[in-house]
């Protein structure tokens, strides 16, 4: 019998998880944990669980009880974001944050991030040696996230480590330190958030995401201040987490396969594809999870009520059923249609953004710097839910 739980993991799992997801996905595709949670790795199978939600809730009150305590600030923030919840709350708030970003909101944005990406790399250029991560990945969605609810500038230095602290603790295993810093993070991320509501109120000017979510206060079914806070920092963590990850996991990727960083220098056009290449090949989200409302059939076994899942997107990415040679990594793969982004009224509310910056992450880095290559080791984050690293170290020349 196969023994694996995401609550028992090893450096060598972290390094490279997937010969552990293909061997559940062969041999056990809906695995029982020790503690009683399911492990699911087939692709059909996480499919149908994105979009069946009559059996299968995001609600994770009852989860994230025990995990942070009732009253704590992690407990405050998770079960109130978008995310976490269940029709007709989580309905009505994506409608607010989608609702702002318009197929013309994102024509906008393109110039001001390709300012950005460029003038990140002129700093790169100037060094040298530089860190994939701290100096370009990481950079790029902190601004972004801080142009759409506008920021100040000079106040965005704390954003990545308030994100950082309060998404580590989602993780299956959290320790004494990881919460105290997930609920400090949460805890001055929304002194921050109160302040600078308070001031766009006194101002209110259309133009952005937070605008938008201040006017939906007002509307016919409106949102409350708490759940307005809250899903601001739902924000930044989304798109700053798995965004970061995205470019950083791309850059290994074509660095380790040179065939197909040629392929794509010398084939722009595919950059498109290429990005649900990296996307699927190294999901920037490994794992999602619900919770069974009622009883429901998986496989060969039926589940019942307050079951919970697992939902392995790393895996069910590589399901062969789905994908041909799926271990294979080709700029130019069609069809792509994996489930980085999860499936159904959960798909992910920022996903035409995160594609946005991948696309022009990579392609400008590449083509400006011909000679781009490893300068040592890269660090994986010790993480089984967001799949990145912590350092890459790279060389222009």
């Amino acid at each position: 019998m196969l023994s694996f739980s995401p609550a028992n993991l090893d450096f060598e799992f972290y390094r490279d998880p997937y010969p552990t997801y293909r061997m559940l996905r062969e041999q056990d595709p809906l695995h029982l944990c020790a503690d009683g949670t399911w492990f699911v790795t087939k692709y059909t199978d996480l499919d149908r669980i994105y979009r069946d939600r009559r059996s299968f809730s995001s609600d994770k009150k009852a989860v994230f009880a025990p995990k942070f305590g009732e009253r704590s600030p992690l407990y405050e923030h998770h079960t109130t974001s978008l995310v976490f919840n269940d029709p007709p709350y989580h309905t009505r708030v994506r409608r607010a944050i989608v609702g702002a970003l318009t197929p013309r909101v994102l024509k906008d944005m393109g110039p001001g991030l390709i300012c950005l990406v460029d003038r990140l790399l002129a700093q790169i250029e100037a060094k040298g040696n530089f860190d994939a991560i701290e100096d370009f990945a990481a950079a790029i969605p902190v601004e972004v996230i801080g142009n759409l609810l506008s920021v100040p500038q000079a106040e965005r230095g704390t954003l990545r480590e308030w994100s950082l602290a309060i998404l580590g603790a989602l993780e299956p295993v959290l320790t004494p330190e990881q919460q105290q810093r997930g609920n400090a993070a949460v805890t001055d991320f929304l002194a921050y958030l109160r302040t600078l509501v308070a001031q766009r109120r006194r101002n209110l000017v259309d133009g952005d995401m937070l605008a938008r979510l201040i006017r939906e206060e007002c509307a016919a079914e409106p949102i409350s201040e708490a759940e307005l806070l809250h899903n601001c920092v739902f924000l930044l963590n989304a798109g700053h987490e798995t965004t970061t990850n995205l470019i950083g996991n791309a850059l290994h990727l074509l660095l380790a396969h040179e065939d197909q960083l040629q392929r794509l220098r010398t084939q722009p056009t595919l950059i498109n594809p290429a990005v649900e290449e990296f996307l699927r090949c190294e999901s920037p989200n490994q794992l999602g999870n619900r919770l069974v409302v009622e009883p429901v059939q998986i496989a060969d076994t039926l589940l019942q009520p307050g079951a919970y899942l697992h939902l392995c997107i790393g895996a069910a990415n590589r399901d062969p059923q789905v994908f041909p040679e799926p271990d294979r990594f080709d700029v130019g793969r069609t069809p792509n249609q994996h489930l980085a982004f999860a499936a159904g009224g959960h798909a992910c509310a920022g996903m035409s953004v995160a594609r946005l910056e991948g696309q022009i992450a990579i392609q400008r880095i590449i083509q400006r710097f011909p000679r781009l290559r490893f300068d040592g080791e890269g660090v994986r984050s010790a993480r089984a839910r967001f799949r990145g690293f912590r350092t890459l170290p790279l060389a222009t020349r």
